[in-house]
């Protein structure tokens, strides 16, 4: 089997899963404040969002960078002065950030001590979405 095939699916999967996983936590939180006053709710949405961070974002990213990691410096041919490459690693990094904060946000529902709104999550919503979207481009197309 083709090695660099394999690495290539399986980052593509770890990638979807991560995505699935960062589309859908600030969903959860949406509801999560609408919701916040129905104690059997609240508590249903505490281990969804741990469940949803813990065991299938956090490892889809280990996956997705790790294979990504190997792709770029294992077999890439990469031309480190390519605009493209810095705008997709820029976008990269803050996706990571958004991860953090979303696990951030998460510890912070499950001690009851969320400050943020739902319109808040609701936009935060949108920023995985357009981060992916400039990756994809980025990849893809390599404008520039």
């Amino acid at each position: 089997m083709d090695f660099y095939l394999l690495t290539k699916a399986v980052h593509i999967i770890a990638v979807i899963s991560w995505m699935a996983g960062m589309l859908y936590l600030p969903r959860l939180f949406v509801y999560h404040v609408q919701l916040r006053d129905n104690n059997d709710a609240v508590e249903t949405f505490k281990v969804m969002e741990r469940r949803l961070l813990t065991a299938i974002m956090t490892p889809a990213f280990v996956v997705a960078f790790l294979s990504g990691l190997l792709l770029l410096f294992y077999f890439g041919n990469v031309d480190w002065g390519s605009f493209w490459l810095w705008c997709k690693l820029l976008s990269l990094f803050i996706m990571i950030y958004v991860h953090v904060f979303l696990g951030q946000c998460q510890r912070a529902f499950a001690s009851d001590s969320n400050r943020h709104s739902e319109k808040f999550f609701r936009i935060i919503n949108e920023v995985p979405a357009v981060l992916m979207i400039v990756i994809v481009v980025m990849i893809v197309m390599r404008p520039f």
